[in-house]
């Protein structure tokens, strides 16, 4: 499991064995950057930030970073979903990117019940959907790229129970496993991370 950790000058790329927790391997992103979303396309891991219009890459085994993209506006979250890269940065709007140059190909406004669904955050792309959390929200969306339409609703507030929600910060983790099928759920300095599978 990938994970992109964001700090003010305490950001970090990790893996970590989803079973325990463990950290296995882990770099730290130059303080001037708060490292946001993170997607892997093929042999590389692409992680954007926060405010400074800039995205990493880096390779999937060895995290030897490579290239970097500039972009204009904030960088919230970021998936794969086979064919180009999906990024959010906080408005109602989904921009899509070329994986090869990272420049945007497209945009799509999300709506719920036909109203702006403004603050999107963290992104995960599966079997054609991408599902998105709201910031400052405990529930997930699921959006039909194609249209922008919420699909599904996901409610994650009864993850943690009470003593569990000492000290911690935002929901905002969403990852998924498709040989499982099964999603991970966690946020910013939350004492356990869930796996779930969402039923119809």
């Amino acid at each position: 499991l990938f994970e992109s950790a964001g700090l003010r000058q305490a950001s970090t790329l990790r893996r970590l064995d989803p079973r325990t927790g463990q950290v296995q391997q882990r770099i730290e992103v130059a303080p001037e950057y708060w490292a946001e979303g993170l997607a892997l396309v093929d042999d590389r891991l692409f992680q954007i930030t926060y405010t400074r219009e800039r995205a990493f890459t880096y390779d999937r085994d060895s995290f030897t970073p490579s290239e970097t993209f500039d972009y204009d506006g904030e960088g919230w979250g970021l998936c794969y979903d086979g064919v180009r890269l999906v990024m959010s940065n906080g408005s109602d709007r989904l921009t899509f990117r070329d994986p090869t140059t990272f420049e945007s190909i497209g945009e799509q406004a999300v709506r719920l019940r036909g109203q702006p669904l403004r603050n999107l955050n963290e992104l995960e792309c599966v079997d054609g959907a991408v599902y998105a959390n709201v910031h400052g929200q405990e529930f997930l969306v699921r959006i039909d790229p194609a249209t922008g339409r919420v699909t599904d609703y996901i409610d994650a507030s009864r993850l943690l129970s009470d003593d569990d929600r000492v000290g911690i910060d935002l929901f905002n983790g969403i990852a998924y496993d498709p040989n499982a099928e099964t999603f991970y759920l966690t946020g910013k300095l939350w004492p356990k991370m869930f796996e779930v599978r969402f039923v119809e």
